[in-house]
C-alpha cells in the first residue's frame, strides 16, 4: 500500500460514519447563533447607542471570525475521535496486519483529516458569513463580502480549521484512551487556555508567551478574533508565523504519538 491508497483508506473510514456530520451540523447551528448574535450587538444595538465601538470596517472579519474562534474545537474533536475510535474498537488491528509500515497509516490519516478539516472550515464559514453578512447588511453595516481581505481571511481560516484537525489525530496519537482525548481537548479549549490567556495579559513578558498557545496562534494565522477584540487586540504573531506554530503543534504531538503509543500492540 503506498501513501495514496492510505490516505483513500483514511476518507473511506470518515465518510462511512456519522461522526463527521454529527459533528458539523451541531458546528454550524453554534457558529451560526454566534455570529448571527454579535452581528446585532454589534451591528444593530451597537449602532443605536452612539455607533459600535469597533469600527464598521472591521465588523465583518469579527462577526465571520466565529467560524474559527468557536468553530475549532469541532474539528480538533473530530480528528481526536478519528484515532482515539481505532483504538478503542481495535480497528488498526486489521489495518497494521494488512499494512505493516504503521507510517504510512498514520501519514495518510493526517492528510484525510487536514482535507476534513478544511471541509469543517467551509461549513463553518457558510454559517457564519451567511448570517453574519445577512444581518450586518440588514443594520446597514456594509459586509465587505467583494474584497479581497475578507477572501484572503477566508483562506486563512480553512487552514487554521484544516490544522486543529492535524493536532487532534497528533493528540489521538500520544493520548489513545478516547474519554481522555475528550476531556483534555474539551477542558484545555474552553478553560485552561481562556484562563492562561487572560493572566498573560497582566505583564508583558507573559504576554508574549502566550501568543504562542494554540488557540493564539490559530487567531494570528486568521487575523480577527472576538477574544483579541474583547482584550484590546495586542501584537501578535504575524500570520504566517501563527500558522507555523499550529503546525508544530500538530507535527510534534504526532511524531511523539507514533513512537510511542501508535507503536505498541493495540490487541
Amino acid at each position: 500500500m503506498n501513501l495514496l491508497s492510505a490516505v483513500r483508506s483514511e476518507i473511506t473510514k470518515i465518510t462511512s460514519t456519522r461522526l463527521w456530520w454529527v459533528l458539523s451540523l451541531i458546528m454550524v447551528g453554534y457558529v451560526a447563533l454566534c455570529a448571527g448574535g454579535m452581528a446585532v450587538i454589534l451591528g444593530g444595538l451597537g449602532s443605536q447607542a452612539n455607533g459600535p465601538a469597533i469600527p464598521s470596517a472591521q465588523l465583518p472579519s469579527l462577526v465571520y471570525s466565529f467560524a474559527t474562534s468557536v468553530g475549532y474545537v469541532f474539528p480538533v474533536l473530530f480528528g481526536a475521535l478519528a484515532v482515539t475510535s481505532e483504538f478503542r474498537f481495535q480497528s488498526l488491528t486489521p489495518t497494521f496486519l494488512a499494512v505493516p509500515r504503521r507510517g504510512f497509516v498514520l501519514a495518510g490519516k493526517v492528510i484525510a483529516l487536514l482535507l476534513a478539516g478544511a471541509v469543517f472550515g467551509v461549513l463553518a464559514l457558510i454559517a457564519s458569513m451567511g448570517v453574519g453578512a445577512g444581518l450586518l447588511a440588514a443594520f446597514g453595516v456594509d459586509p465587505l463580502l467583494s474584497t479581497p481581505e475578507i477572501w484572503a481571511f477566508v483562506g486563512r481560516s480553512i487552514l487554521a480549521m484544516a490544522l486543529w484537525s492535524a493536532l487532534g489525530v497528533g493528540l489521538g496519537a500520544l493520548v489513545p484512551s478516547q474519554v481522555a482525548a475528550i476531556v483534555i481537548v474539551l477542558a484545555f479549549t474552553q478553560f485552561v487556555e481562556p484562563l492562561l490567556r487572560v493572566a498573560a495579559g497582566f505583564t508583558d513578558w507573559s504576554a508574549q508567551v502566550a501568543q504562542f498557545l494554540p488557540g493564539a496562534a490559530s487567531d494570528s494565522l486568521v487575523g480577527a478574533s472576538v477574544y483579541a477584540a474583547m482584550s484590546g487586540g495586542g501584537a501578535g504573531l504575524e500570520w504566517w508565523q501563527g500558522g507555523l506554530v499550529l503546525a508544530a503543534y500538530a507535527a510534534v504531538a504526532t511524531v511523539i504519538g507514533f513512537f510511542t503509543s501508535w507503536r505498541r500492540d493495540v490487541s
